[in-house]
């Protein structure tokens, strides 16, 4: 049963051969508005063949006559290879051929010039001198900031002239502040409440070279008049000989300068002060320090246990080291000679640019010692390097190391050679090589 209104041809719809549509039918229920035919499209004429040949490199191929893209005269413009976006007349669109961008007959941006990379190196260089800058400058003002600068040399009375040198009185004490039970144990310091010195020399830096003298603490000498550092009440000599690490045990730092410029006639410059676990950190901080034990000892008191020969020394091993008296028949001469040695090797490791330029080795370093160090109030940063160079150099050959020379003893304690301290000292003020040699 056919349900198409009455009147509809329906071949069309079973499949017309007529080349074009049918024009557009009436429907009882519905009617459209009749739409002007289109004139007929003009005859085109017959597009000439592309000779035979091989495809061209680029683009897409020619398409043969009478393809499926001619229809009726019309023309996609695929048959001449052209692609839609390539301007009219021009060459093929394509990013690659021999007439690509690259190419000589390719319209479009030119290559750029070739890189400048002197232009490139010198801006990294300025960038990289840049960083390092704000690294040095935010790195000395934290380092400056942690330094404690608690001795104050204006106290200090009747002072020698000034020489052309400068002088530092470097001490180690035996402060036991800020470490554990453990700590103690471990580094075999005992207990003991307050502090002393443990070690003491004098450091010249000259032009002429630099001298480290180590001072015993054994050494007799005499305690002047002086002026409280902390009451402030002046306090007559009364010739008091005793031993030197006894002035500081009585008033700090500020009576052992006092001291050590009126028996030696030398005025001090720096002062500078670290205790027990501020050297241990920093050797620790190195990863060590190595040594050359020329014989090996053994001391139950401090922990000591060395083999003669080359050998990287811990903090623990360190503080030994350079604690140790009594496996010793010269006792503290012999001390402080390996104080001596120990600390020119320590400065030698730690001013190298390897460590100084190295962030992950200088701040751990500074961070160690820094919060134990104990310095004058002058005493900035820059004296500081100034400090370990020169120790640095004493260690490298440029300059003397040596005991203050010792005539004999007295009661028990080391007394000084008057005539070489007094011809030592001159030499340093008039910053003069120096030929003294002591014990």
């Amino acid at each position: 049963m056919n349900d198409w209104p009455e009147g509809r041809d329906d071949a069309y719809g079973r499949g017309s051969a007529q080349p074009q549509p049918e024009g557009v039918q009436r429907m009882r229920h519905i009617q459209r508005q009749q739409q002007p035919q289109q004139p007929p499209r003009p005859p085109q004429p017959p597009r000439p063949q592309r000779p035979a040949g091989p495809p061209p490199a680029y683009g897409v191929p020619p398409q043969q006559a009478g393809s499926h893209d001619t229809y009726d005269g019309y023309d996609s413009g695929y048959n001449t290879g052209q692609v839609y976006g390539s301007p009219a007349g021009g060459p093929p669109g394509g990013p690659t051929g021999p007439d690509g961008p690259s190419g000589p007959g390719r319209p479009g941006r030119a290559p750029g010039p070739a890189p400048d990379w002197r232009k490139r190196i010198k801006v990294g260089g300025i960038v990289l001198v840049s960083a390092l800058l704000v690294t040095s400058v935010s790195t000395y003002f934290w380092a400056d900031s942690k330094v404690r600068r608690e001795v104050d040399l204006s106290k200090v009375i009747e002072r020698p002239k000034e020489g052309d040198c400068t002088t530092y009185l470097i001490v180690g004490s035996d402060s036991r502040e800020g470490m554990s039970d453990e700590e103690k144990k471990k580094l075999h310091t005992g207990s003991a409440e307050g502090k002393r010195t443990d070690s003491m020399m004098i450091l010249a830096k000259c032009s002429s070279g630099n001298t480290m003298i180590s001072l015993p603490r054994d050494s007799d000498v005499e305690i002047p008049t002086f002026v409280g550092s902390q009451s402030g009440k002046k306090f007559a000599g009364q010739g008091r000989r005793v031993k030197l690490n006894a002035a500081y045990a009585e008033d700090g730092p500020e009576l052992l300068v006092r001291t050590v410029e009126h028996n030696t006639g030398l005025r001090i410059d720096h002062y500078a002060e670290i205790g027990f676990a501020g050297f241990a950190n920093i050797v620790d901080a190195l990863g060590g320090v190595e040594l050359d034990i020329e014989e090996g000892f053994k001391d139950e008191k401090s922990g000591a246990d060395f083999k003669a020969g080359k050998q990287t020394l811990n903090g623990e091993q360190s503080l030994a080291f350079v604690r140790t008296r009594y496996a010793f028949a010269e006792s503290d001469l012999q001390r402080t000679k390996n104080q001596q040695k120990f600390l020119s090797a320590l400065a030698s490791q730690a001013a190298t640019p390897s460590t100084i330029l190295n962030p992950f080795s200088l701040y751990p370093m500074l961070g160690a010692g820094l919060d134990t160090l104990i310095v004058d109030k002058d005493m900035g940063l820059y004296d500081m390097g100034q400090m370990f160079f020169a120790m640095k150099g004493v260690n490298g050959g440029d300059g003397v190391s040596m005991n203050m020379p010792i005539s004999g003893q007295r009661g028990g304690n080391l007394v000084w050679d008057k005539a070489k301290v007094q011809q030592l000292v001159k030499q340093i003020q008039n910053d003069e090589k120096v030929t003294v040699r002591g014990n």
